[in-house]
């Protein structure tokens, strides 16, 4: 039997027979890891350590100790769950039960349940845990695992679909109970220390609304009670930030149901925040040179093809016909851009040529999937797309990074940063694909970040460098992206003139500082909790007049700071009401005015964080403000500035 090599972490080779396991791998490192190993990630995929390793696989043995570990074990709370569940509604039919990021869900059909029935199902969790059933991979043949499963649909169209091909599939047995599964799981079900049924809903089979509803149960686990605790603590704190809640409290935005699922309708004080995002991102772009372009919302299918997104996107897109003609709303801004730099003749001392836009874009979710602005049908781009010399590159890409980065510390959002490398769908040629990758790892390396890797997880087009940002809570988003692109000049066809006269191809740069400004707004509405920075905020300054007889003085003041969102409250309650309902609103600033206020031509200046400042000059604070607009100061601080 002839050996093959794998790449290890570290970037070192290792040479195993061929047919090697992931767990064979380990031991071939050593005995004590491999006796340690739990599964493994192969290519970017988590996978058994029973799972065969192939010539040439990057390979990433996964212990107790490895952040994949905790995946693991809640994939087997899954299985306990569906488990405990049959035990108490034997009549019960098991579709599919996945870890997620912060637990499992289990979909079920035959069964009638609520949250009100968690706790029965619980104890019979409880009891499989502590039972510490051994949970064992086994390998069964097609033929036998259809007949298994031949009374549940769900298996049987896994088993056709999923599993097409596998020939035996493997099932994962502990105690009398066994599901159909790729795994992998933890060694024996007493390895969950602690979990908690957290809530259900109704879903659609493979998110399809033509095909059955199905219960959903969401739970999670971990390997401690304290971690546990920990995390229903956080999930406390995120209810009181879900942006859905926030959004109607300050009447940001809606998604009604006549309108159709995923499509946001932005409410005046939610368009405010999100002009002046729009703003920002103007300025930055002015700053590093591009220009504005605005593509439409459709094109004819041909555009998509020619540039591989109907290849390999077409699944994601809302296509329809106009006059025996294809068209389709746009999944992205690239083609059209694209298109426009086709349109001229350029040189190689007008390179690079950068283009900016506000590009809306659609892009077909499962309606499972949907969730407020964290998911949408329809969203903005803050896009860019540069054309750039193969020289310029290096240059280029530092200049996005920076951008993103001034981004990031003005909202005061911390960090990760990743190269997502190749992905089994993809276009153009090995040679391409790893000098692209190689180019952007050069710019990382030679930066101050630290980053890790995203093997496969790139775009059809080309590699990328994805920053995912960490709110207040602890929890990571997907956001701002600069990606590499030498497969869409090549089949747009796309030239310049070189120095030599000839025609060369440009290398084509994605670029976004927000990512999408709906999970943008999402992001900071929860960061903040809806205490938006002043600049950003709905409402800048309430006036509060002490009595009617103020009124006059407070609108005269209002007049004087009317460069910034300002509002005078005149309805009929006391001043502590009116305090009340500023600080319920999230206003920054309340400015109180009575009768010494207005005998001395002065204000009293209130924060939302109840600081409070006397006599205070009008001039000073617009002064104030206008600092805080400029330099897009993260917290009100005129009064918190004064008083250190």
């Amino acid at each position: 039997m002839s050996d093959i090599v794998v790449t290890l972490p570290d970037g070192s080779e290792l040479s195993v027979p061929e047919g090697a396991s992931v767990e064979d791998v380990a031991y071939e490192i050593g005995p004590g890891l491999g006796n340690d190993t739990v599964a493994g990630v192969v290519d970017g995929e988590l996978v058994d350590k029973a799972a065969p390793v192939h010539d040439g696989a990057r390979i990433e043995i996964v212990t107790d100790q490895s952040e994949e570990y905790l995946q693991v074990l809640r994939h087997s709370a899954a299985h306990v769950f569906a488990q405990a569940l049959q035990r108490v509604y034997p009549e019960a039919k098991l579709a599919i039960g996945p870890p997620t990021e912060d637990g499992f869900y289990y979909d079920v059909a035959g069964v009638d349940i609520a949250e009100d029935d968690f706790a029965a199902i619980e104890a019979e969790m409880a009891d499989i845990v502590e039972a510490d059933h051994e949970i064992r991979r086994l390998e069964v043949s097609r033929e036998d695992a259809l007949a298994e499963y031949e009374d549940n649909e769900y298996k049987t169209e896994i088993l056709g679909e999923e599993a097409a091909g596998e020939d035996p599939v493997s099932v994962y047995e502990q105690d009398d109970w066994r599901d159909l599964c790729k795994g992998p799981h933890v060694e024996s079900t007493g390895e969950i220390g602690a979990f908690e049924l957290l809530s259900i809903s109704s879903v659609y089979w493979r998110g399809d609304e033509e095909n059955d509803q199905l219960t959903r149960v969401y739970g999670t686990a971990f390997e401690s009670e304290s971690e546990l605790e920990e995390f229903l603590h956080m999930r406390e704190q995120a209810k009181e930030r879900d942006h859905r809640k926030i959004a109607r409290e300050m009447n940001l935005f809606s998604i009604p149901t006549i309108t159709g699922p995923g499509l946001p309708l932005y409410h005046p004080p939610g368009k405010t925040v999100l002009s002046e995002l729009e703003e920002y991102v103007d300025e930055l772009n002015e700053a590093a040179g591009y220009g504005e372009v605005e593509t439409p919302h459709v094109f004819r299918t041909e555009l998509w093809e020619e540039s591989g997104h109907y290849e390999n996107y077409q699944d994601d897109m809302f296509l329809f016909d106009v006059n025996d003609e294809e068209y389709g709303l746009k999944p992205m801004n690239c083609p059209g851009h694209a298109t426009i730099f086709d349109q001229g003749s350029w040189s190689y001392r007008d390179l690079p040529v950068r283009y900016a836009e506000h590009g809306k874009v659609y892009r077909k979710e499962q309606r499972g999937e949907l969730s407020g602005l964290s998911r949408t049908w329809a969203f903005t781009i803050d896009d860019g797309h540069l054309f750039v010399r193969p020289d310029q590159i290096e240059a280029e890409v530092r200049q996005v990074m920076d951008g993103i980065e001034r981004v990031l510390e003005t909202f005061d959002l911390d960090v990760s940063v990743d190269l997502a490398t190749r992905p089994e769908k993809s276009v153009g040629g090995d040679e391409v694909w790893e000098q692209a990758e190689s180019q952007l790892e050069s710019v990382l390396e030679s930066s101050s970040m630290e980053w890790g890797i995203e093997p496969g997880d790139g775009a059809f087009y080309g590699p990328k460098i994805d920053f995912s940002f960490e709110d207040a809570l602890g929890r990571s988003w997907d956001g701002p992206t600069v990606q590499l692109d030498f497969n869409m000049p090549e089949r747009f066809d796309l030239t310049y003139t070189g120095e030599d006269n000839a025609e060369h191809r440009p290398v084509m740069i994605h670029r976004a500082l927000y990512g999408s400004y709906e999970r943008f707004f999402m992001v900071l509405i929860e960061h903040f909790g809806g205490d938006f920075p002043f600049w950003l905020a709905p409402e800048q300054v309430r006036v509060l007049p002490i009595s009617d007889d103020n009124l006059g003085y407070a609108h005269r003041v209002k007049n004087e700071l009317s460069e910034f969102r300002v509002e005078v409250e005149d309805r009929d309650m006391t001043v502590g009401r009116k305090i009340r309902a500023a600080h319920d609103d999230r206003v920054p600033y309340m400015v109180v005015v009575g009768g010494d206020e207005e005998d001395a031509g002065t204000i009293s200046v209130r924060d939302r964080f109840e600081n409070e400042r006397n006599d205070v000059d009008t001039g000073e604070f617009v002064d104030h403000l206008r600092g805080e607009v400029d330099e897009k100061t993260v917290k009100p601080d005129f009064v918190t500035d004064h008083e250190s």
